[in-house]
C-alpha cells in the first residue's frame, strides 16, 4: 500500500541495491527516523526470495508467529500447558495484532522482543530457576535487538515494567535480585549489539552531538540530534517537527483495548478475580507472573498516557494481557462462563449488523473501483485507521463477499458461545476470528486501488520512458516507487519525513516548486506527473490542457504526461 507500507519496503530495496546498510534513503534523500533492523531483515528476505511485495512481508509475518509461540511458552511455564495455549491463541487471533501487521511496521517485532525480555527477567530472578546468568544474557540480547528495531522505547518499556514490579514487591533493594541479573555483563552485551550502528550513523552524518531542544523547518543538526532528540524526546513531548503524526485521545487509547483484544477481552472481568499476591514460595510462580505482567501492562498504558499516541503504540502490552486472559480462561468459574455468554451476544449483534448491511446494498451496483463510493478525510490519515472514516453505505456494495464471510464468521461465534459448555468454545471462537480475518483480507483486496498506486505503476512500466514527477509528498505514491523501482522529482514535496534529510550535506536536489515544475513540463522532453486529491485541481489549473494527457487513473489518483 501507499504511505508507510511501501516506504519500508523501498528503503530495504534501496539498501540492497546501494550497499549502504547504515543510512536509509528514499529517492536518494537520507531518511533518519527509524532504527535499521527491520530494513535489514526485509532486505535479506528480498535477496533470498527476489524483489516481491510478499517477500518484503515475510519478516513481519514470522515475527507474529514468534510472538504467538513466545506467549504460549511463557504462559505454559507460568500457568500450565492449557493456560499457555489459551494465551498464545488469544494473542494471535485478536483484532489488534491482525490490523497492525497489515502494515510494514516493526511493532510486532518489538512486542516479541519485549515479551522475551520480560520472560527472561523472570526466569533470571526466580528463586528455584537454574542458570540465571543465561537468562540475564538473553534479557540483554532482547534489549539490544530491540534498540535496533524501535530505538529507546525497546529498553524503556521492559526497564519500567521491571522497576515497577520490584517496587511493588519491595525487592528493589535486594542484592540477590540485582546479582542474578548480572548488570555489567548485560550492559556489555547490549552495547555490543546496538552500539556499532549508532556510532557509524553518527559519524556518517555530523555534527556528532547536538542537544538543541528546538525543532523547526530548515534546521539540520546531524543524525544524533534528529534520531535521539527530535525523534525520541521531542516526539514524546509532542514538540517534534515535522509533526506528521496525530494522537489518539487518552480515554479512547485506553478503551480501544477492548477492541484490540477482541474477542478475548470479554474475559477481562474474570482476569481481575485472579490472585496477584506475590510471595517467595518456589511453587507460586503463577501469582508472581500475573503481578509482573500486570505491572508490564500498567507501565505501557501510563507511559503513553503522557506521550503522543497512535493506536498501535500499545501493542507491547498485548502479550501481557493475553497471559492474564489465558490464565483466567483456564479456570472454571462464573465469570468465565458469563464472559462466554457476553461474547455470544456481541457476536450475534455483529452478525445482525453485517447481514443488515448486506440486505441494504443487495441491489446496489458497484461500477469501477471502490474509491467512487468513499468520502475522503485527509485530516484523519495520520492515524493508522484513518481510512475507516471514508466508508459510506454505498461503499459496502463493493464488499458483498467480505460481508458475507464476516457474517458467517460471527454466526459461528454466536452459536458456539451460546450453546457450547466445554472449553472447546475457545477453538470455535478462534475459528470465528480466522474466518473474520479472511473477510478482512478480501476487503483489503477490494480497497487495493484506493490504498495502493500499483495500477498506476503498471501503466507507467508500459509507457514510453520519461521523467517521473510526483505532485506532493513521497508517501502519497510510495508504492509506485516500489513497483517501478524509479526515482522521481518531488513537486512541492519537501515536507514531512523527507524534509529534514533534504538539508543534509550532499543530499540530492529532487524538489521542485511551481515555476520549476512548469519549466520542466514545458521543456519538450517527456514527463509524467502523479497527482491525487487537491493536487489534481492544482495541476489542471496550472498547466495548459494541450500539455495534459491522461495516461491512467485509479482509486482517485491520476498519471498524466505532457506528450501524447
Amino acid at each position: 500500500m501507499d504511505d508507510v507500507d511501501a516506504v519500508q519496503a523501498q528503503i530495504a530495496r534501496n539498501m540492497l541495491q546501494s550497499g549502504d546498510w547504515v543510512i536509509a534513503h528514499l529517492d536518494g534523500v537520507p531518511y533518519l527516523e527509524k532504527s535499521p533492523l527491520v530494513y535489514w531483515l526485509m532486505a535479506a528476505s528480498l535477496r533470498l526470495f527476489g524483489v516481491h511485495d510478499w517477500a518484503a512481508r515475510i519478516p513481519v509475518a514470522l515475527a507474529a508467529i514468534l510472538l504467538g509461540l513466545l506467549t504460549y511458552r511463557y504462559g505454559r511455564w507460568a500457568f500450565g500447558r492449557s493456560a499457555g495455549f489459551y494465551a498464545g491463541l488469544a494473542v494471535v487471533t485478536c483484532v489488534g495484532l491482525f490490523l497492525f501487521t497489515r502494515i510494514q511496521i516493526p511493532d510486532v517485532m518489538l512486542t516479541a522482543g519485549i515479551c522475551g525480555a520480560l520472560w527472561s527477567f523472570q526466569r533470571a530472578v526466580e528463586p528455584a530457576e537454574p542458570h540465571p546468568k543465561r537468562w540475564a544474557a538473553l534479557l540483554a540480547v532482547c534489549l539490544g535487538i530491540g534498540l535496533l528495531l524501535k530505538g529507546l522505547i525497546a529498553v524503556v518499556i521492559p526497564a519500567g515494567a521491571i522497576l515497577f514490579f520490584l517496587l511493588v514487591t519491595r525487592q528493589f533493594s535486594s542484592k540477590l535480585i540485582w546479582s542474578r541479573l548480572h548488570l555489567i555483563t548485560g550492559a556489555l552485551i547490549v552495547l555490543a549489539i546496538a552500539a556499532p550502528w549508532h556510532i557509524l550513523a553518527t559519524r556518517r552524518m555530523p555534527p556528532y552531538f547536538d542537544f538543541t531542544m528546538h525543532s523547526g523547518p530548515g534546521e539540520y543538526h546531524g543524525f544524533f540530534w534528529f534520531y535521539f532528540i527530535n525523534e525520541h524526546v521531542l516526539r514524546f513531548l509532542n514538540l517534534r517537527y515535522p509533526r506528521d503524526y496525530n494522537t489518539v485521545p487518552r480515554f479512547a487509547f485506553w478503551l480501544l483495548h477492548l477492541l484490540w483484544l477482541f474477542p478475548w477481552s470479554v474475559y477481562f472481568p474474570a482476569a481481575f478475580k485472579l490472585d496477584y499476591r506475590s510471595n517467595d514460595r518456589p511453587g507460586d510462580r503463577a501469582s508472581r507472573t500475573r503481578l509482573l505482567v500486570l505491572c508490564w501492562a500498567a507501565f505501557v498504558l501510563l507511559f503513553f498516557t503522557f506521550s503522543t499516541t497512535q493506536e498501535y503504540y500499545s501493542m507491547p502490552l498485548y502479550p501481557a494481557l493475553a497471559l492474564l486472559l489465558g490464565s483466567a480462561m483456564d479456570t472454571e468459574n462464573s465469570w468465565v462462563r458469563a464472559g462466554t455468554k457476553v461474547l455470544g451476544a456481541v457476536s450475534a449483534l455483529c452478525a445482525v449488523a453485517v447481514f443488515t448491511l448486506l440486505f441494504l446494498v443487495r441491489h446496489a451496483q458497484a461500477p469501477g473501483d471502490i474509491s467512487r463510493a468513499l468520502e475522503q478525510h485527509p485530516e484523519a490519515y495520520t492515524l493508522s485507521l484513518g481510512h475507516m472514516g471514508d466508508l459510506t453505505l454505498r461503499s459496502f456494495a463493493y464488499l458483498k463477499l467480505p460481508l458475507l464471510i464476516a457474517g458467517l464468521a460471527f454466526l459461528v461465534g454466536a452459536i458456539s458461545a451460546l450453546t457450547m459448555k466445554s472449553r472447546r468454545v475457545y477453538l470455535a471462537v478462534a475459528l470465528m476470528m480466522v474466518l473474520f480475518f479472511h473477510a478482512a483480507r478480501n476487503a483489503l483486496v477490494d480497497f487495493d486501488p484506493y490504498l495502493s498506486s500499483r495500477p498506476l505503476a503498471e501503466s507507467l512500466l508500459h509507457a514510453p520512458a520519461g521523467q517521473l514527477i510526483l505532485n506532493g509528498q513521497y508517501y502519497s505514491f510510495s508504492s509506485v516507487f516500489f513497483y517501478t523501482n524509479r526515482s522521481a522529482l518531488l513537486w512541492n514535496g519537501r515536507v514531512n519525513n523527507l524534509e529534514y534529510g533534504s538539508y543534509a550535506p550532499g543530499s540530492p536536489d529532487v524538489f521542485l516548486d511551481d515555476p520549476q515544475f512548469l519549466s520542466k513540463w514545458s521543456a519538450g522532453s517527456r514527463c509524467y506527473v502523479l497527482s491525487d486529491g487537491d493536487g489534481i485541481s492544482h495541476l489542471r489549473a496550472l498547466v495548459n490542457p494541450t500539455q495534459l494527457h491522461l495516461v491512467a487513473e485509479s482509486g482517485g489518483k491520476t498519471l498524466y504526461s505532457n506528450l501524447p
